[in-house]
């Protein structure tokens, strides 16, 4: 009794399993399970694996969002053009900030330089009674020297 159930519920299973296993190609970005279109495009089979394709959203046509007026960053909204008089005085303070942190770094090299000695900075009170913190700084200030050289 139990063979008779079993068989008529196998089969089901067997064409259900057959159906979805139907053959896929790939023809570039698009999948096809049209043999003719396949053939006729030069398509690669596809095997080994279940293939899922997920249909894209597509772009609204002509509708448009409406932009917000200019923010609160003080930009204008993008396809506006800045005034050059703007322009210019924006121009001058990004030079400005620029100058100062090029006197920054120029005057930290110069102390840096000043501290090197030629490769041979005067030793600093524990460095007096421990010879290897000496010249781990001497290393260290090498690093730094090299580093700005490159």
């Amino acid at each position: 009794m139990r063979i008779a159930l079993l068989i008529p519920l196998l089969a089901v299973v067997m064409a259900a399993d057959g159906h979805a296993q139907a053959r896929i190609w790939r023809c570039g970005n698009t999948y096809t399970n049209a043999q003719a279109e396949a053939q006729a495009h030069n398509c690669k089979l596809v095997e080994g694996g279940n293939v899922t394709v997920v249909e894209g959203t597509r772009p609204n046509g002509g509708v448009r969002v409406a932009t917000a007026p200019q923010s609160s960053t003080g930009l204008p909204p993008p396809g506006q053009r800045i005034d050059s008089g703007e322009q210019r005085a924006r121009d001058a303070d990004a030079r400005a900030i620029l100058e100062a942190e090029l006197k920054k770094a120029e005057a930290r090299h110069a102390e840096l330089l000043k501290e090197f000695n030629n490769g041979e900075p005067e030793k600093l009170g524990p460095e007096h009674r421990n010879h290897q913190k000496y010249l781990d700084r001497v290393a260290e200030l090498e690093n730094i020297k090299s580093k700005e050289t490159e």
